[in-house]
């Protein structure tokens, strides 16, 4: 059985609940260990009553390290700080053998077991962003993403995610300083500065719209095909990152703070399945809390409005974006 965990507040909801759904879709047997950092999200999600999930609160999770450093940060620095400290938690109160950290903001579209099997006797798997070179964002935000991250629970495994939890909570802001960025440039030297450190070879894992130019995208027998450009190489698409998607004003959905640019392929393919998913998970939340879904548009509107100040909205021009417009007006996810 393949162990997840993640983290996300009330803003993510519907975000984390069709993430756990592919999982529900794609992955035959698992268990995702959800870290809720509100009470609206961890009294919805409990609610919900997911089958494969472990519902875990703030009063549950947080220690005397964590809370000591909870103050002087953002709520999005502290969650930063917290991402490795709940994979030591999920191990650790859970007796897992393994567990991999995942954004709440992803989906699968295959299972991803058969990223799980390149470690092989390697005791943590990180991701390259592979950064398209016109967005190589890499100096400053760092080389890997904290997107996939595995752990297994030995004592290398172990070693690299006590350091980097002690990394976090000494040091962990939105903002460069000395070579460090977030939770997210510690990673950079970890190949070298440990030696039970895999990096992801397959393509499918941790594409996103900072390297999406590189791959053309098809849909075959319900499954989403890639091929980089380059080499020609096919791969099925493993998990997408929906870095900077989120609702704004007018029934219009954007990419915020950086203007990727996506084709219509992928939009089609990749894009157009991720709304039916949110809307899909909206409903679901609905039935349980009704306040839970206007509470998190709300927080999403107001996170783009004052703290990244512009969205950037994609680009669907002509017969391509009426059809589009349709299509997710129709989903209902603006609704």
């Amino acid at each position: 059985m393949l162990k997840f965990c993640t983290l996300f507040n009330s803003t993510y909801l519907s975000r984390g609940l069709a993430m756990y759904h592919s999982l529900e879709k794609q992955c035959g047997h698992f268990h995702l260990y959800i870290f809720a950092f509100d009470d609206h999200c961890y009294d919805t999600l409990r609610r919900l009553k997911l089958k494969h999930a472990t519902i875990v609160s703030l009063q549950e999770f947080e220690n005397e390290q964590l809370l000591a450093v909870k103050a002087e940060r953002t709520e999005g620095e502290y969650c930063w700080t917290c991402a490795s400290s709940t994979i030591k938690y999920a191990i650790e109160t859970y007796a897992l053998d393994h567990c991999t950290y995942v954004d709440a903001d992803l989906l699968f579209f295959s299972d991803p077991a058969v990223l799980y099997n390149e470690m092989v006797d390697k005791s943590v798997m990180i991701t390259e962003h592979r950064y398209t070179p016109c967005y190589d964002q890499s100096a400053g935000s760092g080389i890997y993403c904290v997107q996939f991250m595995a752990f297994k629970n030995t004592a290398a495994g172990m070693e690299v995610l006590n350091w980097w939890v002690d990394a976090c909570i000494d040091w962990c802001y939105n903002c460069a300083e000395d070579g460090k960025f977030g939770d997210q440039k510690y990673l950079d030297d970890w190949t070298e500065r440990f030696n039970s450190v895999h990096v992801l070879q397959h393509l499918g894992g941790g594409v996103a719209p900072w390297n999406a130019q590189q791959y053309a995208f098809s849909k075959k027998f319900g499954k989403v095909k890639g091929e980089e450009l380059a080499t020609g190489n096919h791969f099925d698409l493993v998990f997408y990152h929906y870095h900077s998607f989120h609702y704004t004003h007018n029934n219009v959905y954007s990419l915020s703070h950086q203007d990727y640019s996506l084709n219509k392929q992928l939009i089609k393919s990749v894009y157009a399945p991720y709304v039916k998913a949110l809307t899909a998970a909206k409903k679901s939340i609905k039935q349980v809390n009704a306040t839970a879904v206007s509470h998190e548009v709300t927080n999403d509107i107001e996170w783009i409005n004052q703290v990244l100040g512009r969205s950037i909205k994609l680009a669907l021009r002509g017969y391509y974006r009426n059809f589009y417009k349709e299509r997710f007006t129709s989903y209902g996810l603006f609704n």
